[in-house]
């Protein structure tokens, strides 16, 4: 299952990282990079949710795959959440509770799998809802210009990268309380 379709999209999504990354310390006009940078994130957040969904269609879950799949997600915003700290399009606060709550969840499933409750943590619909307002706000400071003449991409960005850190706090305590009981069952 390394090499099914769905995997490939998701291994895709690990490769463009690094070209993400390194579009930004090219010779480029400004405008350019950030439209270039743009596509290929939008891109990649498709695959996001193509992946998961050409799986389950063409019957190709893997182990592997669910393994990945959320890898390459937390990678690849926290790589775009650098860059754009990097060019002060995000508050540096926010990309810390993004990136802490990315890593402290990650843990979390981690420990829960090990005890044997990993459903006690399962994605929720707040955690979808998380990643897609990261993932918007993320294209928007990307972008950084005005987009048909009405919106100023780095303003809407910027209030829907603040909506995506209330939604990963919201999301956050909402997976430690799922896990608590859990918790306090095994540390008894």
């Amino acid at each position: 299952m390394f090499l099914n379709l769905p995997t490939m999209l998701t291994w895709a999504r690990i490769v463009s990282i690094p070209i993400i990354v390194g579009m930004f310390y090219l010779p480029w006009p400004m405008a350019q990079v950030n439209l270039a940078a743009s596509c290929l994130f939008i891109a990649m957040a498709i695959t996001d949710w193509a992946d998961g969904w050409l799986a389950r269609r063409l019957n190709q879950t893997s182990a592997f795959g669910a393994f990945l799949d959320p890898v390459a997600d937390k990678i690849l915003v926290c790589a775009s959440l650098l860059i754009l700290l990097q060019l002060h399009r995000v508050n540096a606060l926010v990309a810390l509770i993004i990136i802490g709550r990315e890593i402290a969840i990650s843990a979390l499933r981690e420990w829960m799998a090990q005890i044997g409750a990993s459903r006690s943590v399962a994605v929720h619909m707040l955690g979808k809802l998380k990643t897609a307002a990261q993932m918007g706000a993320i294209v928007l400071l990307f972008y950084d210009g005005e987009l048909f003449g009405l919106i100023h991409t780095r303003m809407a960005g910027t209030w829907l990268i603040y909506i995506a850190a209330a939604l990963t706090i919201w999301s956050m305590v909402y997976y430690l309380q799922k896990a608590l009981p859990a918790i306090r069952a095994k540390v008894r």
